[in-house]
């Protein structure tokens, strides 16, 4: 697929405003509004993805996430991953590092990608 350059992603995005205001839902995907509506958007998907990747999240956001999911204080995640309060702390803060061990219970208890642990 061609790149896009800036000036046509600028152009798109216009056009895709006003698309959005005359296709909707309920437009027949037959319609050439409706194709063109798609073909700005895979336009500008592709444009974002090379110039506006979006990462991995951290394993400490991850948890940070999951903590707040599950209504976890530290002492409760420590209790549950089977360690102290103060290995969490340390994880939190990136002054420790996640063992295997540790790993493999943080991705069973808090059902964290394992891509995410091993980054």
């Amino acid at each position: 697929m061609k790149s896009i350059t800036h000036k046509q992603y600028v152009k798109a995005n216009l056009r895709l405003e006003e698309l959005i205001k005359v296709v909707d839902d309920s437009t027949p995907s037959e319609n050439p509004l409706t194709k063109e509506f798609l073909e700005v958007s895979n336009l500008i998907e592709q444009y974002e993805e090379v110039h506006y990747p979006i990462g991995m999240p951290s394993l400490r956001e991850v948890i940070e996430l999951r903590m707040l999911e599950m209504n976890l204080k530290t002492k409760d995640l420590a209790a549950l991953l089977n360690t102290s309060e103060s290995k969490i702390s340390g994880y939190l803060k990136g002054e420790s590092e996640i063992t295997f061990k540790q790993a493999k219970i943080i991705h069973e208890e808090l059902n964290i990608n394992g891509d995410i642990i091993l980054q």
